[in-house]
């Protein structure tokens, strides 16, 4: 399934891709997640941890930045792993592009390419991309936050994304699966979208 979300960084574009180009920093900001080992070559072990529902996944697998284009700013990592207790495995093409946002900060689309099979598959795309959103957006503030210090020569130890927190990551996404319900639910009838079948 393809996922895509977009965020904005109050930071200038070539700051947030100098970032980009610190991989475990940027795994750092991402919830649950954690590099173990840099195995050279932009290649990288790590491991992830992530509440759905009320199965709780942590995977643990290898990434590769396959693609990196200083030009159109643009970075390509694939990713495989697999349930540390045998209930599932995950493998996924992360594509983020950045380009010029508003008021001079950095507008970063990521479109990921996932393939999931075993416990989370259950929860269907709904889910999981509510749940991907809720990290994209909490990994959105742990950059921020991340680049600043870095900025002011601080520390960046203590800026790590933090746990998953399942109860926290569901709640979010059960407010999102709702909001989609109450769109639908008002959106104004427009008779274009249904046809007539003929008739006298």
């Amino acid at each position: 399934m393809l996922i895509k979300n977009e965020f904005e960084v109050a930071q200038p574009v070539d700051k947030v891709w100098e970032f980009f180009e610190d991989v475990p920093g940027v795994a750092a900001c991402l919830p649950g997640a954690e590099l173990t080992d840099d195995l050279g070559e932009d290649r990288y072990a790590g491991r992830v941890g992530v509440r759905m529902g009320p199965v709780k996944l942590e995977f643990a697998g290898k990434a590769h930045v396959r693609e990196r284009d200083d030009d159109a700013r643009r970075i390509v990592i694939d990713a495989a792993g697999s349930d540390a207790k045998n209930r599932g495995s995950a493998e996924m093409t992360v594509t983020a592009r950045l380009s010029p946002g508003s008021g001079g900060g950095t507008r970063v689309a990521v479109d990921q390419d996932l393939q999931i099979s075993g416990a989370a598959a259950q929860y269907g795309r709904g889910m999981i991309s509510d749940v991907t959103s809720v990290l994209m957006r909490q990994f959105a503030t742990n950059m921020q936050q991340r680049i600043a210090a870095i900025e002011r020569g601080e520390s960046t130890v203590d800026l790590g994304g933090g746990q998953a927190s399942g109860f926290a990551i569901g709640l979010r996404a059960a407010q999102l699966a709702l909001m989609r319900v109450i769109r639908r639910f008002f959106m104004p009838y427009d008779p274009s979208q249904f046809p007539s079948r003929g008739g006298a």
